[in-house]
């Protein structure tokens, strides 16, 4: 998948769905995972203002204008990215039942980039568990 740069969130509802038709799994289990140290993944109500808020949040929480000792170490700049990424986390467990996703009415999946670089191919992991 496509990101395009720090703050990209991506709904990715709809592929993890197809994932799980696919797999042909009534009841279990549904995981989401993303390698890697600066993106994450979430859910929340897929909406411009509340995706908004969400950068609000991460950018106070971690600024970009203090002094990260990853940054001092290794130069890149991205210390940011990933004390956002580890408070997030890189993966979610979602229930299934009768072939669906059990999410709330308003409740999306969402891949979230971290990262300063303004394009990543991210990998996501989907396994499906159950019968």
């Amino acid at each position: 998948m496509t990101t395009h740069g720090e703050g990209d969130i991506i709904d990715i509802t709809t592929n993890i769905a197809e994932i799980l038709k696919k797999s042909g799994v009534i009841t279990g289990l549904l995981h989401v995972f993303v390698p890697g140290s600066t993106a994450a993944i979430t859910t929340i109500e897929y909406e411009d203002g509340v995706l908004s808020d969400l950068n609000r949040s991460l950018r106070t929480i971690a600024p970009s204008d203090i002094q990260y000792r990853h940054d001092a170490r290794w130069g890149d700049g991205n210390g940011r990215s990933h004390v956002r990424a580890a408070i997030i986390g890189p993966s979610l467990t979602l229930p299934v039942s009768e072939g669906s996703l059990l999410l709330g009415t308003w409740q999306q999946v969402v891949l979230v980039e971290l990262d300063i670089r303004s394009v990543r191919e991210r990998e996501i992991i989907v396994t499906v568990q159950g019968t």
